[in-house]
C-alpha cells in the first residue's frame, strides 16, 4: 500500500464530486431516456433501481476496497492483492476497455459540441424529425468535423488531465459537476410546465407490467451495470486517492444514488417534451439527435433551451471520460515511471488516433470492417458487451471469494458508516452470488445466446 506516496484527494466533496463524475455520462442523460422509451417506461425504470442497488452497490463497494486499501493504480493493485496469480489479468482488460470506449465515446462527445454550435444557428432553419435525421446522417458521414470535434474534445482532456489529480480532476469536478445540476434542474423546471407533463410523467413512473418481458429485465440489469461504469476500473483508480476517512459504502450509495437521480432528471425532462408534440418515447438513439431538435425549435427560446441541452451533454461526457483516461495515466505514470505529461500525453494521443478512425467509420473508412462492423461498433460492442462484463465478474469474484476477508472489514468497518459484520455480509454475498449470476446473464444477452 502506498497511500501516504501518492496524491490524494483534498475535500469530501471532491470525493464525491470525482465518483459521481465518473459514473454520469451519456449513459445517463443520453442512453436511460432511450432504453426506458424502447422498453415501457416505468417498469424498466423500477427493474433499473432494483439492480442498482442488488448489481451496483456491491460491486462500486468492491472496486472501492481494491483501490483504497493498495492505493495503486489497477495494474499495480491486483500485483498488491494476488501476486503472481492470474487474477492480475483484469487489469488488462479496464486499461484496454478504457482506451478503446475513450476513443469512441469521444466521437459523440464531439457531436454533442458539434450541435451545441448548430443549436446557436437554430439548426439552419431546420425543424422536423426527417430533416434534422438527414442533417444528422450528412454530419455524420463527413470526414473533417466530426474529426475535428473529436480532437477538440480529447484536447480539453489532456488540459484537465495533465494538471494532476487536484488540480485538474478534483476542481474539474467540483466545478463542473454542480454546473450540470444547476442546468439539470433548470431544463425540469421548464419541462414540467409543458402541457404534456402530466403524460410523460405517468409513463415514466407509472409501471405497466405487462410490458416487462425476459429482454425488458436484461436491458434494464445491463444499463445498471453500464450506468456505473463497472468493470473497467475507473473507481479503482479514483479510490486509490482516497483518504482513510472516506466512508467507502456511504460514498458508493451516493455515487449509485445520484448516479440513477440524473438518469430520472433526464427522464423527466425528456418524456414530458416528447409527448407535449405527439413524438414517439420509442424512439430509440435517434431521440437525442433528431428528435428532442426538432421539439427544441418549436417552443419558446427554443436556440437558447438546445444550446444548453447539448452543453449539458458536453459536461456528462468529459466528467466520465477524465475518469477513463485516469485509468491508462495512472498506469504509465506508476508502472513505466514516466511523468504525468508524459502519460497523459501518450493517453490522449492513442485516443486521438484511434478516435480518429472511430469518427471516419461514419464516413470515408466505412468499407473498413471488423468481424463485420465498422470500427466505432467494434469499439463499442467489444468493449461494452465482452470487456466490461468480464472485468466486472472478476472484480466481483475476486472480492468476494478469494481476498481477505479481513481486508473487507477493515476498510468497510475503519470508517465507521457500516455498525455490524451482518452488512458487511450481504455486501459479500452479493459479490459472491448475486453479481456474478447477473453480470453473466448480461454477457450471454450481449453476445446475443438470447
Amino acid at each position: 500500500m502506498n497511500n501516504g506516496q501518492r496524491t490524494q484527494f483534498a475535500t469530501r466533496l471532491g470525493v464525491i464530486a470525482t465518483t459521481v463524475g465518473s459514473a454520469v455520462g451519456l449513459g445517463n442523460i443520453w442512453r436511460f431516456p432511450y432504453e426506458a422509451g424502447v422498453h415501457g417506461g416505468g417498469a424498466f425504470l423500477l427493474i433499473d433501481l432494483f439492480f442498482i442497488f442488488i448489481i451496483g452497490v456491491p460491486v462500486v463497494c468492491a472496486e472501492f476496497i481494491i483501490g483504497r486499501h493498495t492505493g495503486s493504480n489497477i495494474r499495480g493493485a491486483f500485483r498488491s492483492l494476488a501476486p503472481g496469480k492470474a487474477w492480475g489479468w483484469v487489469s488488462y482488460i479496464g486499461i484496454t476497455a478504457s482506451i478503446l470506449i475513450l476513443s469512441f465515446y469521444s466521437v459523440v462527445a464531439g457531436w454533442t459540441l458539434e450541435y451545441t454550435r448548430r443549436s446557436v444557428s437554430g439548426f439552419g432553419g431546420i425543424t422536423t424529425p426527417e430533416g434534422l435525421h438527414d442533417q444528422f446522417d450528412t454530419y455524420a458521414s463527413s470526414d473533417i468535423g466530426p474529426v475535428i470535434w473529436t480532437l477538440v474534445f480529447l484536447a480539453a482532456n489532456y488540459i484537465i488531465l495533465v494538471r494532476g489529480v487536484q488540480k485538474g480532476i478534483e476542481k474539474m469536478s467540483n466545478i463542473l459537476m454542480p454546473m450540470l445540476f444547476i442546468i439539470l434542474i433548470i431544463f425540469v423546471a421548464n419541462s414540467l410546465m409543458m402541457p404534456g407533463a402530466a403524460e410523460g410523467l405517468k409513463f415514466l413512473f407509472m409501471p405497466d407490467f405487462s410490458k416487462v418481458t425476459p429482454t425488458v429485465v436484461l436491458s434494464a440489469m445491463g444499463q445498471a451495470f453500464f450506468s456505473l461504469s463497472l468493470g473497467l476500473g475507473c473507481l479503482i483508480t479514483y479510490s486509490s486517492y482516497f483518504t482513510k476517512s472516506t466512508p467507502l459504502v456511504r460514498t458508493a450509495f451516493i455515487t449509485a444514488g445520484l448516479d440513477t437521480f440524473v438518469a430520472i432528471l433526464a427522464g423527466i425532462i425528456i418524456f414530458p417534451a416528447v409527448f407535449t408534440f405527439g413524438q414517439e418515447p420509442a424512439a430509440g438513439p435517434k431521440l437525442v439527435f433528431e428528435v428532442l431538435p426538432s421539439i427544441f425549435m418549436h417552443i419558446g427560446g427554443g436556440v437558447f433551451w438546445s444550446t444548453l441541452f447539448f452543453f449539458l451533454l458536453f459536461l456528462a461526457s468529459i466528467t466520465s471520460t477524465i475518469s477513463m483516461a485516469e485509468i491508462s495515466i495512472a498506469y504509465f505514470t506508476e508502472e513505466f515511471r514516466l511523468s504525468r505529461r508524459t502519460s497523459t500525453a501518450l493517453t490522449i494521443g492513442i485516443a486521438m488516433f484511434l478516435g480518429t478512425l472511430c469518427a471516419l467509420s461514419f464516413g470515408s473508412l466505412n468499407w473498413l470492417k471488423v468481424f463485420g462492423m465498422t470500427i466505432f461498433n467494434f469499439f463499442d460492442y467489444f468493449s461494452s458487451n465482452i470487456l466490461l462484463p468480464v472485468g466486472g465478474m472478476i472484480i466481483s469474484l475476486f472480492v468476494g471469494w478469494i481476498l481477505d476477508r479481513g481486508i473487507i472489514r477493515r476498510e468497510l468497518l475503519g470508517s465507521r458508516q457500516i455498525r455490524n459484520t451482518f452488512n458487511v455480509s450481504i455486501i459479500v454475498f452479493c459479490l459472491r452470488w448475486l453479481a456474478p449470476v447477473c453480470i453473466g446473464l448480461v454477457f450471454i444477452f450481449g453476445l446475443g445466446i438470447f
